[in-house]
C-alpha cells in the first residue's frame, strides 16, 4: 500500500459512510439519539441549549480527525524528501481554494437547490460526471500542461453553468457566493490552517501545541471581551463566504490527529522490517476497551449521567493502559496512541460543564476534546482490525470509501436520489417512513448504494483529490 496504514482509510470511510448514513435515515420517527443531540425528534428544531452527544455528532469530528492524521502520511512525505516548504504552502492554499469551489458547487447542484424537477435531477448527473476532470488525476498518458488545461476547462464549465443556472428567485453573484456546503466549507478552511501549521512545525510537536495553546486564549478571551483585539481577530474576515475564524476551533481535533498521524507513520515503518510478537488476547483486549470507552461516553454524555460516564471512563482507561504497558511492535503503537487518546478524553471530560455543556452547535471545548479523544480509541479499533488482523475483505468497503471520501459524499445527492427520482422510485420511498426500523433501512440501503458507486470508481482509480 505505498507506506499506507489501511486503519486510518478505514477510518476516514467511516466518518464519511456514517455521514452519509446519518443524512438518509428518515427525520422524525427514530429516537433521539439517531440524531444530532440538538435537533431532536420529531420537530428537528434546532436547541442551542441542549447539551449531549450522539453517534451523529461524532461523525465529523472522526473526519477532521483523519484529516490531521493523514498530515504526515502526504505532506510529511514531500518534506522528508527536501520539497520546499515554500511550495508546499502554495500548494495549502490552492487545495483549500478547490476544496472551497467544491463546496460552492455541488450546493448549487442539488436537486432540492434546483426545483426537484426532471431538469435538476440531469444537472445533478452532469455535475457529478463533471467533477471527475475537475477532481481526478486523469489515465491518460498527456502533459502536464494538457492536465492542467483540463482541470481549469472543467471548473470553467462548472462555474459558467452554475451562475447561469435559473432559480426560482435569480441570484446575484455575492448570494451564490454565500450558498455552500457548510461540512465541506469548514474543512477547506481547516485545511488550509492545519496543513501550514503542520508545514511550519515539522517534526516539532512542541511548537504546534504551543500554538494551539495560543489560539486557545484568543479564543477564551475573545468570548470574554467582545471589544478586545481578539474578538475582532476572531471576527475579521476579507469574505465570510470564504474564510470564517471562528472555524479554527476544530484545529483542536485536526491538530491532536497530526500527532496520531506521526505515531501512526512511525510505528507501521517499524513493523516493515521489525518482527511483531504482540499476544492476540492484547489485541481482543484492545478491541473490547477502546468500543467501550465510545459506547459508554455516547451514552452517558446523551442520557446527562456525567458522574458514571467519569468513574467508567477512568475504570476503562486504567484497564487499558494496564493491557499494553509494556511490549514491542503493535503493543507500543497502541499505547502511544492510547495515552494521547486518554489525555484527550480526560481534558474533554473536565471541559465539559464549560460553556453550558457538551454541544456540537455552537461547538464547546467539551465536544472538541471528547470527540478528539474518541477518535483516538477508534482509530486503535481500527488498527487491531485492519492491520493487527489484517481483515481485509470485511473492512474493504470502509478502507476504498475511506480513499475516495469526495465522491462518497456527493454519491446519493448527485447520483442516485436523482437517477431514482427519473426511474420513478423516489415516489415510492415514504414507505420508509412507516416505522423506525424501515426508517432506518432506508439510511442502510442509500448508504449502501453510495458504497458500491465509491468502492467502483477507487477500484478502476477514478479517485477525487483536492
Amino acid at each position: 500500500m505505498n507506506n499506507r496504514a489501511l486503519s486510518l482509510d478505514a477510518l476516514r470511510g467511516y466518518a464519511i459512510l456514517t455521514m452519509v448514513l446519518s443524512a438518509t435515515i428518515v427525520y422524525g420517527i427514530l429516537p433521539g439519539w439517531m440524531y444530532h443531540a440538538q435537533v431532536p425528534p420529531p420537530d428537528h428544531a434546532f436547541n442551542p441549549d441542549l447539551p449531549g452527544l450522539t453517534w451523529v455528532d461524532m461523525v465529523f469530528p472522526s473526519f477532521l480527525f483523519a484529516m490531521g492524521a493523514a498530515l504526515p502520511f502526504s505532506v510529511g512525505k514531500r518534506l522528508r524528501k527536501g520539497a520546499s516548504k515554500l511550495s508546499l504552502a502554495l500548494n495549502a492554499l490552492w487545495r483549500g481554494v478547490k476544496l472551497t469551489f467544491f463546496a460552492i458547487l455541488i450546493q448549487h447542484f442539488y436537486p432540492y437547490m434546483t426545483g426537484g424537477d426532471l431538469h435538476s435531477q440531469l444537472l445533478a448527473i452532469f455535475c457529478f460526471a463533471l467533477l471527475f476532470p475537475m477532481y481526478m488525476r486523469l489515465p491518460w498518458d498527456m502533459p502536464g500542461w494538457a492536465r492542467t488545461a483540463v482541470q481549469l476547462g472543467a471548473i470553467a464549465v462548472g462555474a459558467i453553468v452554475m451562475f447561469c443556472m435559473s432559480y426560482p428567485v435569480q441570484y446575484d453573484l455575492n448570494m451564490h457566493l454565500h450558498t455552500s456546503n457548510i461540512i465541506i466549507l469548514i474543512l477547506a478552511n481547516v485545511s488550509i490552517f492545519a496543513t501550514l501549521l503542520f508545514i511550519f512545525t515539522f517534526q516539532n510537536r512542541n511548537l504546534r501545541l504551543a500554538v494551539l495553546a495560543i489560539l486557545f486564549g484568543i479564543i477564551l478571551a475573545s468570548d470574554a471581551d467582545s471589544g478586545s483585539w481578539a474578538a475582532w481577530l476572531m471576527h475579521a474576515t476579507p469574505a465570510d463566504w470564504l474564510y470564517v475564524p471562528a472555524y479554527l476551533k476544530y484545529l483542536f481535533i485536526v491538530i491532536p490527529g497530526s500527532f496520531a498521524g506521526e505515531i501512526l507513520l512511525a510505528h507501521t515503518e517499524k513493523l516493515k522490517s521489525t518482527p511483531d510478537g504482540t499476544p492476540r488476547s492484547k489485541a481482543w483486549a484492545m478491541v473490547v476497551i477502546t468500543l467501550a470507552i465510545v459506547v459508554v461516553n455516547l451514552i452517558c454524555l446523551y442520557t446527562r449521567c456525567l458522574l458514571l460516564n467519569l468513574v467508567l471512563n477512568l475504570a476503562l482507561l486504567i484497564a487499558g493502559y494496564a493491557v499494553i504497558r509494556r511490549g514491542e511492535g503493535y503493543c507500543a503503537l497502541w499505547r502511544e496512541l492510547f495515552v494521547a487518546g486518554a489525555l484527550m478524553m480526560l481534558l474533554g471530560l473536565a471541559f465539559e460543564p464549560f460553556e453550558g455543556g457538551i454541544k456540537k452547535d455552537p461547538v464547546t471545548f467539551g465536544y472538541l476534546f471528547t470527540t478528539g479523544g474518541m477518535s483516538f480509541m477508534t482509530l486503535i479499533l481500527l488498527s487491531v482490525v485492519c492491520d493487527y488482523f489484517k481483515c481485509h475483505r470485511s473492512t474493504a468497503f470502509l478502507v476504498m470509501s475511506g480513499q475516495n471520501p469526495m465522491v462518497a459524499y456527493v454519491a446519493c445527492d448527485l447520483l442516485i436520489y436523482p437517477i431514482l427520482s427519473i426511474c420513478g422510485l423516489m415516489s415510492h420511498i415514504g414507505f420508509f417512513a412507516t416505522s423506525p426500523w424501515l426508517g432506518f433501512l432506508q439510511g442502510v440501503i442509500l448508504t449502501s448504494l453510495a458504497v458500491l458507486v465509491t468502492m467502483f470508481f477507487t477500484r478502476i482509480k477514478w479517485v477525487w483529490r483536492t
